[in-house]
């Protein structure tokens, strides 16, 4: 039997990345996936997002793995989208015991800046709840909520150097904290419901959101038009262990660790998975 054997999870992002490694490995240990992408592009965001062709290798992949998934393209802003694929696994699958929202946006060097902002925090933060909240009615005593934060949220950002210089590097700092607070209140509340709800955050991970020029300027903007020989040796710079990211497998065992029943008593819970990389920006307190 597998670890999430027969168990049913709503994932976010799963497109490509992170939400596809997540599909893919709860899949292989049991349970059925219902696989939620935008699979269109942001004008403002300097990196293509999931296609449909991605969100089908999904699928085969899930299946592959001997599991059943249903695909929905859809939008995580849109809370009424969120709502209809929810009802459409469902109706499906028959349930949900497991949330991963996944899906989430970085808008370094994002333009039109003020734009940028809003479609990072409509995404990665009214997305996370959005998806949550569709789900949050069907959820009984040993469910599970999974959302992805970011080593990002967990930095100091008491002092701001130059303030309005890149909003949409600004919006993933904030919507990254923000929606680890909302998980934080969330976890507190279904707790007596036996719902568990925890925060993955992932230092820099190996997908097209790292490999992509916007965030190599961020690593080196010291060049106009940085590669990615350029930028992953300042990748390290993050991590306390000499790593320049992680992988999405490493982000998925910590997926499927919270999703099973192994951590039944684990909520409201920060966990990183971040190279050490909280150990290098902060003091150690209670």
């Amino acid at each position: 039997m597998g670890r999430v054997q027969g168990k049913v999870a709503f994932i976010t992002g799963a497109a490509r990345g992170q939400g596809r490694s997540h599909s893919v490995k709860l899949a292989s240990e049991g349970a059925d996936i219902i696989a939620v992408d935008r699979c269109e592009d942001f004008s403002t965001i300097g990196y293509p997002m999931a296609t449909q062709e991605d969100l089908d290798e999904t699928a085969r992949l899930v299946e592959k793995e001997g599991r059943r998934i249903v695909t929905v393209k859809a939008d995580v802003r849109d809370a009424a989208q969120m709502r209809a694929a929810v009802q459409q696994g469902i109706d499906e699958l028959g349930k949900i015991d497991i949330v991963v929202a996944q899906a989430g946006v970085a808008g370094m060097k994002g333009e039109p800046q003020r734009q940028a902002w809003a479609d990072v925090v409509d995404t990665n933060l009214v997305g996370t709840i959005n998806a949550v909240q569709a789900a949050l009615p069907h959820l009984g005593d040993g469910a599970s909520i999974i959302a992805t934060g970011s080593t990002a949220a967990l930095m100091d950002v008491s002092k701001v150097d130059q303030p309005g210089k890149d909003l949409g590097g600004a919006a993933y700092v904030f919507s990254k904290r923000a929606l680890s607070q909302y998980i934080h209140d969330l976890a507190t509340h279904l707790a007596p419901a036996g719902v568990r709800a925890n925060v993955l955050h992932p230092t820099n991970c190996n997908t097209d959101m790292l490999q992509s020029e916007p965030m190599y300027r961020s690593f080196r903007p010291d060049l106009e038009h940085p590669t990615r020989a350029d930028a992953e040796p300042a990748f390290g710079v993050q991590q306390a262990m000499r790593i320049p990211f992680i992988e999405p497998e490493d982000s998925s065992n910590m997926v499927l660790f919270l999703a099973s029943d192994e951590s039944r008593y684990v909520t409201g819970m920060q966990m990183r998975v971040d190279g050490g990389g909280y150990l290098k920006w902060y003091d150690y307190h209670i």
